[in-house]
């Protein structure tokens, strides 16, 4: 098995290498397009906005070899966000391989965006990236998009208006919160996409 992370200058690829180093398993660091493909499991991590994170993709020329991927991809945070076909942040073109619209999360009284903290998780769908998640739990959450519920949810959350939590569409996942800071219910996810 080789795990790579993308290099696409989320400011979280550290806390998931250490996520990953946990698990046992050593993540290379890489944007070489020839790396990426031949890795057994790939994931795209992020933070920051839609528009700068596909920018880095594109100079890096990673768009079309992250499309073109056969083996498992887990996008997480943005990461997943640029998974999607469009984002409403800086109308952008993302990657297409998830058949949604990143969208604004409403703001009202009392509702704080971004958000962040930790959030119930719902499951909407069986597969085995979510195996052992139990109706109730939690993940932690910091975001101020978000996509909505759709056939390719998994699992969803809600903040204001439902959203997706985790996303699948044939071999790429996505997870809007970050495993790396939700303990046991993120290691167990991380654990799940490691043994696809």
């Amino acid at each position: 098995m080789s795990v790579v992370l993308v290099d696409a200058g989320g400011t979280n690829i550290g806390s998931v290498r250490y996520a990953l180093q946990r698990l046992g398993k050593d993540a290379e660091l890489t944007a070489d397009p020839a790396r990426i493909r031949a890795a057994s499991h790939v994931i795209l991590p992020g933070v920051g906005a839609a528009g700068p994170g596909m920018r880095r993709l594109r100079e890096a020329g990673l768009v079309d070899v992250l499309r073109r991927l056969t083996q498992p991809v887990l996008g997480v945070c943005l990461g997943m966000q640029l998974l999607c076909e469009r984002s409403e942040e800086g109308d952008t073109e993302c990657l297409g391989v998830v058949p949604a619209t990143v969208r604004h999360l409403p703001s009202a009284p009392g509702l704080r965006v971004p958000h962040m903290g930790w959030n119930t998780l719902h499951s909407t769908g069986e597969h085995c990236l979510t195996s052992g998640l139990r109706e109730g739990d939690t993940a932690y959450f910091v975001h101020s998009y978000a996509v909505p519920v759709g056939d390719y949810t998994l699992v969803a959350s809600e903040h204001g208006t439902p959203f997706s939590a985790v996303v699948v569409a044939d071999n790429f996942m996505g997870m809007q919160f970050h495993p790396e800071r939700s303990a046991g219910v993120g290691a167990q996810l991380l654990r799940n996409f490691l043994l696809l």
